[in-house]
């Protein structure tokens, strides 16, 4: 069982548990954006950088770092602080009307950004990728996905069309952290107004 030390408080982890895992049992809130348990991890909010001081001294991502034995961990080192900072600027400038942004900023006494603000002003989606993740790696319907690249970047269905593939489970709603993914039960139909799709209801085969 692995014995880390945590801002100066020492926990003891299952074999395997990632570094996230042995923070959080440490007390000690680490935001994040693109993890959710049940899911492999993806590491692309770098919400969660800590910095490891021994047996060497590296900034890692407590998400998808594996634990190991004799780790010191400082989660608010100054080098891991101010990459989280610049990445919430990122954010503020990507989704300046995001509440969930915008407090995650504050916390860590962010309030603007330097870059420039995303002309979709109602944008809430931050690429996280945990709907795409979601609906292929627990659902297996693999109806949504990255589309383009650098600043153009979405995530929809294969050409921005209905897709066949979704089952209008709503877990990418479910996962979303910021609410970018709209969807509502309108006449026997589940629409997913994020996807430009719109599903059936069954009903339930035990209950109706």
């Amino acid at each position: 069982m692995p014995t880390l030390t945590i801002d100066g408080r020492t926990v003891h982890v299952p074999e395997n548990a990632t570094v996230l895992q042995a923070v959080r049992q440490a007390g000690v809130h680490l935001a994040t954006l693109c993890y959710w348990d049940g899911l492999p991890a993806y590491g692309a909010c770098r919400l969660c950088l800590v910095e490891l001081t021994a047996p060497r001294r590296q900034t890692i991502p407590a998400c998808s770092y594996p634990a190991a034995d004799g780790m010191v961990i400082e989660t608010h080192g100054p080098r891991a602080t101010a990459i989280r900072k610049l990445m919430l600027e990122f954010m503020l400038a990507r989704c300046p009307q995001s509440e969930v942004i915008r407090a995650l900023a504050a916390e860590e006494g962010v309030t603007e950004t330097r870059f420039p603000a995303n002309e979709q002003a109602d944008e809430l989606c931050i690429l996280c990728g945990l709907c795409v993740r979601v609906c292929r790696d627990l659902v297996g319907a693999t109806a949504l996905g990255f589309i383009g690249r650098g600043p153009a970047r979405q995530v929809g269905t294969p050409f921005l069309a209905h897709s066949e593939a979704c089952i209008g489970c709503g877990a990418c709603a479910a996962v979303c952290p910021t609410g970018a993914v709209k969807i509502e039960d309108v006449d026997g139909q589940r629409v997913l107004h994020s996807w430009r799709t719109a599903v059936p209801l069954q009903p339930c085969p035990g209950c109706s």
